[in-house]
């Protein structure tokens, strides 16, 4: 059967959370999954492959992975999911609705993000991203990208970038081309409990700001350390 969806996800040391995230992605919906992984060294090839993934590589950089991986693949939607990202019950839905709509083939759709936490400062975040989200046009990658393959490949791609690659792709898609799908993706929130609920998004929001007045993301990296 002709997948109907490449699902693309980039990898490095995602053992832990990605058999989570490809076992959301079970269901009637026929897809492909391409894993493009940076260079783990835990489990985490053994995972996809096990999963029946197509396996990649690229140097690690989020934004060199995903454009990797869109090559693999030929279906005429592309959806862009992060390793420690779930998938919850309607996706399937959500995206059958989405492709649907003619109208669609120059838009792309995020999911609502939820945090895999019930601390009620995840609440907090959540919300400040579904405004982010709608009134900026700016939902991060977490949320996960549904578009069709060919205004993707007619924007460009993702860039090569250390960080931001998510935020520099979708200011090219256009605020008004951004529709929120009708499901969650739950992502991991290791790295907001690890450095704290509110200090991670201030980080972010450092980031955001810097780039979008003009600082090169790879200046933005040497200066956070990544």
């Amino acid at each position: 059967m002709t997948p109907a969806l490449d699902v693309v996800i980039p990898t490095l040391n995602a053992g832990a959370t990605l058999a989570a995230t490809l076992a959301s992605l079970q269901g009637d919906l026929p897809i492909a999954i391409v894993v493009c992984d940076g260079g783990s060294n835990d489990d985490t090839v053994a995972i996809a492959r096990h999963a029946g993934a197509t396996v990649v590589t690229a140097p690690a950089g989020r934004g060199g992975q995903l454009a990797a991986g869109a090559l693999v693949g030929d279906a005429s939607w592309i959806l862009f999911l992060h390793g420690d990202t779930v998938l919850q019950p309607g996706w399937a839905d959500a995206i059958r609705a989405f492709t649907s709509r003619r109208t669609n083939i120059g838009k792309a759709g995020y999911f609502r993000l939820r945090f895999a936490s019930t601390d009620p400062r995840a609440r907090r975040v959540e919300r400040l991203a579904a405004w982010r989200s709608r009134r900026l046009g700016l939902p991060y990658g977490d949320q996960g990208l549904l578009i069709a393959r060919a205004l993707y490949e007619y924007l460009g791609g993702f860039k090569s970038l250390p960080l931001m690659e998510d935020v520099e792709f979708v200011r090219r898609v256009g605020r008004k081309n951004l529709v929120p799908l009708d499901a969650k993706a739950v992502t991991s929130a290791v790295r907001y409990e690890r450095d704290g609920w509110t200090m991670r998004p201030l980080r972010n929001l450092s980031c955001l700001a810097l780039f979008l007045a003009g600082m090169p993301a790879t200046a933005i990296a040497r200066l956070y350390g990544r």
